[in-house]
């Protein structure tokens, strides 16, 4: 009983913890530049559990950024990593449920995230982990002729005040961005 109440615990912490992490640290970078997924609302997740198929759940992240997960109810996943939250539906399983749940998190349908401005098919398109905005650009079918190669504009998902930024062609993008190309005047 005592080991439960202290999973409990640590297991709040580390929510209270990522509720005030700035969103920065939220997105970490790997080794090789890229982002780290984190979910947000529109993703489809896929979630098993080894040897326990009434556990299994296909679900689309609410609007609200929630799943409903048999036995937990419902889970806040949004801006969290598929890996942190294997560890948080693994922690709750083994508090009262099951002795060593192994937890599988995986995305199913990425979010769109949207190219705007001089290029020959703007829109939203589906994200794919380690796209930079040259990629971003191709997929929307490249530079128009007028075309600025160097006044390209992004607005970050997380960015609360949703401010544009100027970025390079070489940046990695995320889930849910915004990015404009502006036209050339020469």
């Amino acid at each position: 009983m005592s080991q439960s109440i202290n999973n409990s615990r640590i297991l709040f912490y580390a929510i209270v913890f990522l509720l005030f992490l700035p969103s920065e640290q939220l997105h970490a970078e790997t080794a090789n530049g890229v982002p780290d997924y984190v979910l947000g609302t529109g993703d489809v997740v896929r979630i098993q559990v080894y040897g326990e198929e009434d556990l299994y759940l296909e679900s689309r992240v609410s609007d609200r950024g929630t799943i409903s997960y048999p036995f937990l109810g419902e889970l806040r996943v949004t801006d969290v990593t598929p890996d942190y939250l294997e560890k948080i539906i693994t922690s709750q399983l083994k508090d009262g449920y099951l002795i060593n749940p192994k937890v599988s998190v995986d995305i199913l349908e990425y979010r769109n995230f949207y190219v705007n401005g001089e290029v020959e098919a703007p829109g939203g398109f589906p994200f794919q982990p380690g796209i930079t905005v040259r990629k971003a650009i191709s997929i929307a079918g490249g530079f128009k002729e007028r075309a600025s190669k160097e006044k390209i504009n992004i607005i970050r998902d997380d960015d609360p005040n949703g401010e544009s930024k100027p970025v390079k062609l070489d940046k990695y993008i995320r889930p849910g961005d915004i990015i404009t190309i502006e036209e050339s005047f020469f």
